[in-house]
């Protein structure tokens, strides 16, 4: 029998960032000694007392089919920390918990999107945003920050870019993969081009919000523009801040109407994030929040000393980021140093010659460079650092 597969498929590319862990994982049985920096994980354990409340979960038989859009336990620590920490109100019908923040984009993107429609998608990007776009047979439309403006996006491009199929724009700061975030007066900026155009809903992920070190304080593009609030969902999760990737649970803040519509896919798909996991969630959102201090500092700490050691690489060049934990140096002169064809090339030798993974940047939508995650110890870091020095130099003398 011949395989039948979706024509929507054909447009879809396989994840990155996925691939490149099975190929890392794959080197690692074979014996190869790999220092992975290319997946987004912290390298730190969740916190005793996160995991203590999940425990507590079990033994008190919390075991049972929850709420589609969530505990009410989860959705009230939600509310609170979005009042608290954004200033941002809500009710309990205007939250959704998924199973990560993808899915609860995803439910976004199918409950709004028709073929045709046009989805804004400034790069570098995160790169799940475009392939997900173009699942919901909807054309996901890149505009493309330059380096000479920390590559964000500006609000003569915004403009330029709007046409009169444009439905949704997502937004991402601080900035996965390119680690830098919006200011507020660059919100207001692009806000002013959204307020001219009515039918454009945003979604603003703040995934990062709390690995954040800039000399301001926070802001999301509807802290800088309230009037946004009625087409605005913004999106959190526990993964990054909580080092909780594995536990899946995402959320999504928005109007009633279209929470109600994303609840609606999600009824059909997962039924509803993890029970336990959601116990979880609830514990470290409204529980103490110290380490996620420590571990934001621990994160500012690696950017520096990684942004040093890149900076003194010839070919090159670093930027000096305020969030996330991820680096995004361009690169293109190295690549014509070491004579390959391009930033997947130089991966590659990356991988293969100095034992180290790292993502191309043609995979976030800015060829020419490569994510390094600092998500890492910085005896790990400094170990990368060295073995891609040394690769690097040997093959320059190789050629000489």
């Amino acid at each position: 029998m011949c395989a039948v597969i979706a024509t929507r498929l054909s447009h879809v590319k396989p994840s990155a960032t996925l691939a490149l862990n099975a190929k890392v994982k794959q080197l690692l049985q074979e014996g190869k000694a790999i220092v992975n920096l290319g997946v987004g994980e912290p390298d730190f354990d969740t916190p005793a007392f996160i995991k203590q409340a999940a425990i507590t979960a079990i033994n008190e038989g919390f075991t049972k089919y929850t709420a589609v859009t969530g505990i009410p336990e989860l959705k009230t620590a939600i509310i609170d920390k979005l009042a608290k920490d954004n200033g941002l109100s809500y009710v309990p019908q205007q939250i959704i918990v998924s199973t990560g923040l993808k899915q609860a984009l995803f439910n976004l993107l199918l409950a709004v999107l028709d073929p045709a429609d046009e989805v804004l998608i400034p790069a570098p990007y995160w790169a799940s945003y475009p392939e997900m776009v173009a699942i919901t047979g909807a054309i996901p439309v890149i505009i493309e920050g330059a380096l000479t403006n920390q590559l964000k996006i500006t609000a003569q491009q915004l403009q330029a870019a709007i046409t009169p199929n444009t439905k949704l724009l997502i937004l991402n700061s601080p900035s996965n993969p390119s680690g830098m975030a919006y200011t507020h007066e660059e919100w207001r900026e692009l806000a002013t081009v959204l307020q001219a155009h009515p039918n454009i809903l945003i979604a603003s992920d703040d995934m990062y919000e709390k690995i954040y070190w800039g000399d301001t304080p926070f802001v999301n593009i509807l802290n800088a523009c309230p009037e946004l609030y009625a087409r605005t969902i913004v999106f959190n999760g526990v993964s990054k801040t909580y080092a909780m990737t594995g536990w899946r649970i995402g959320y999504a803040a928005g109007p009633a109407t279209i929470i109600e519509a994303m609840e609606l896919i999600q009824s059909q798909s997962t039924s509803g994030a993890n029970s336990i996991a959601q116990k979880a969630a609830a514990a470290a959102i409204s529980g103490p929040q110290e380490g996620v201090v420590t571990m934001a500092a621990a994160y500012q700490a690696r950017h520096a000393m990684v942004y040093e050691r890149l900076k003194n690489i010839p070919g090159v060049a670093p930027l000096f980021s305020t969030g996330t934990f991820y680096s995004f140096p361009h690169v293109q002169g190295l690549i014509e140093r070491l004579a390959l064809a391009d930033d997947v090339a130089l991966c590659e030798f990356l991988l293969t010659e100095a034992g180290v993974a790292v993502l191309p940047g043609s995979s976030c939508g800015a060829p020419g460079h490569i994510r390094l995650s600092f998500a890492a110890s910085l005896e790990s870091l400094n170990k990368a650092l060295d073995q891609i020095e040394i690769a690097i130099n040997q093959r320059l003398h190789s050629h000489v």
